[in-house]
């Protein structure tokens, strides 16, 4: 690949995480070294990557606004995610995959 090339999303595996003001926390399905992390709410979400199980998501971790997705670069070994909402209730998707432009 050369330099400044770009590798278009390819999706591995979606789970679907019941967020609220309390932190919530679900295993990644599929393999790859990225993350699209859908909020599907009608809240700011706040979400944390990691490895370990137990992983718990505060408001100070990495926030993305109703209604949109964020692509991030989480390494091959990210498999939970974390999340609590700034208010409300709803669903905020993760899915894994590999790849740097959605």
């Amino acid at each position: 690949m050369s330099i400044g090339a770009t590798q278009p999303f390819r999706p591995a595996g979606t789970a679907a995480a019941t967020a609220s003001t309390t932190a919530s926390n679900v295993v990644l399905n599929g393999g790859g070294g990225a993350v699209l992390v859908y909020n599907a709410t009608g809240a700011t979400a706040f979400f944390r990557l990691g490895g370990a199980s137990g992983l718990t998501a505060t408001i100070n971790d990495t926030p993305v606004p109703a209604g949109a997705r964020m692509l991030v670069d989480a390494g091959p070994f990210v498999s939970q995610a974390a999340v609590i909402l700034s208010s409300g209730t709803g669903t905020v998707y993760f899915t894994l995959g590999d790849g740097d432009t959605y």
